[in-house]
């Protein structure tokens, strides 16, 4: 999830009008877009493998590229890029998602395939890290806080949704049909807010090296550190979660897809509870989250054999995982003494690197230890992180 600090570059942005909010509403849209261009690879994982002659493990690593780039690229391009005005910076970002997603519908086998995915994930940290903060200024003081909520909800919506639909998308007009409607989707949000969005004025430079200062903060790493554990956690198992139900499961690929759509709206109610408890104790709160993502994770694999236990297995897990998103988000932020919005972009990148990690240690166990092992070597991660939070604790000063 990107930074919620607000910037006072754009003080000079134009009131509040109906033309402002919905520009709002299509930079909530091209949220959802773009971050689903990131996770549906997953719920296309055996498809495009099949299609493409290589292996569900191979293919997986699709999503380590992704992830590994915008870990590697998000803090610097955003940084390069944040004082672009905004308009011109998100039109073209939504160009790029088109034109990728196109490359990635017409791929004739991985390697063009891993390039195409290569592109948007350079684009995406700096939607991320500058999405929010520009539709507080295209509300206004007063409606800022429920510009931002819009466009978090986007987001979250996309990161707890995009798999799930992706997997019902394939099954409907197969993987290349799917990026096909992403890249019109992109090149329409692209289009209209071309149109809609005004025109705001450009922000200031910061320099990058003041607000560096917080890596020298012990504590701030630590939690840095631990958002790379939950990560892990949390896409070792994920990555390959259709192939665990497809596979262990049994269940027939064309309902694969609703399964994980009730795994992503359970997770909506996690994502109000990480949110709603990370008040009483960020770190505590992550212990807690993350032994219920290893007991869920444990448990699915565990009652593969049983549709009502999976389903409640799937639940619990479901809400862990989509609850972890805000509660690393704001304990990241938190620990920084400064630089809120570095502190949430670094985060951002952090958790990617979680997700590569993941989706490579996923399809490590796959490859010498069988699909069935993936699931109890992601719940030993994720008590990794439970383990980790008191040592956090007590780096701070």
């Amino acid at each position: 999830m990107p930074p919620t600090t607000l910037s006072t570059a754009h003080a000079g942005a134009p009131p509040q009008t109906s033309g402002n909010s919905l520009a709002v509403l299509l930079l909530a849209i091209s949220a959802f877009v773009i971050v689903t261009t990131e996770f549906i690879i997953v719920g296309l994982l055996p498809s495009l493998a099949r299609d493409l002659g290589v292996s569900v493990a191979v293919a997986g690593q699709l999503v380590t590229l992704f992830a590994f780039t915008v870990m590697l690229a998000g803090p610097f391009l955003t940084a390069m890029l944040s004082h672009f005005e905004r308009k011109r910076l998100f039109v073209v970002i939504l160009l790029l998602f088109a034109g990728a997603n196109a490359l990635a519908a017409a791929a004739p086998n991985i390697w063009i395939l891993g390039f195409a995915r290569f592109l948007p994930a350079l684009a995406l940290p700096v939607f991320w890290g500058t999405a929010s903060e520009t539709a507080g200024a295209l509300a206004g003081p007063k409606r800022s806080g429920k510009a931002v909520a819009n466009v978090y909800l986007g987001i979250s919506g996309a990161m707890v949704l995009g798999i799930p639909l992706g997997t019902l998308a394939s099954d409907a007009f197969g993987w290349r049909g799917t990026f096909w409607g992403l890249s019109a989707l992109s090149l329409l949000m692209g289009v209209l807010l071309f149109f809609v969005m005004p025109t705001l004025a450009r922000p200031a430079r910061v320099r990058l090296a003041e607000q560096a200062q917080i890596l020298k903060d012990p504590y701030f790493l630590g939690n840095v550190v631990l958002s790379v554990v939950v990560f892990t956690a949390m896409f070792t198992a994920y990555t390959y979660l259709a192939d665990t139900l497809q596979q262990l499961a049994g269940i027939p690929a064309g309902q694969v897809g609703w399964w994980l759509m009730g795994f992503g709206i359970v997770g909506l109610a996690g994502n109000w509870l990480g949110g709603h408890f990370v008040g009483k104790g960020p770190l505590q709160v992550t212990a807690v989250a993350a032994l219920v993502l290893a007991v869920g994770i444990a448990a699915t694999t565990a009652f593969v054999g049983s549709p009502v236990w999976l389903g409640v297995a799937l639940a619990v897990w479901g809400v862990a995982n989509t609850a972890l998103y805000p509660i690393c988000q704001v304990r990241v932020m938190q620990s920084a003494s400064h630089a809120q919005a570095l502190a949430g972009t670094l985060n951002v990148s952090m958790a990617n690197a979680g997700i590569g990690l993941g989706a490579i240690i996923g399809g490590t166990i796959i490859v010498h230890s069988g699909l069935p092992s993936v699931g109890y070597v992601a719940a030993a991660v994720a008590l990794l992180a439970v383990v980790l939070t008191p040592l956090v604790a007590r780096l701070k000063r």
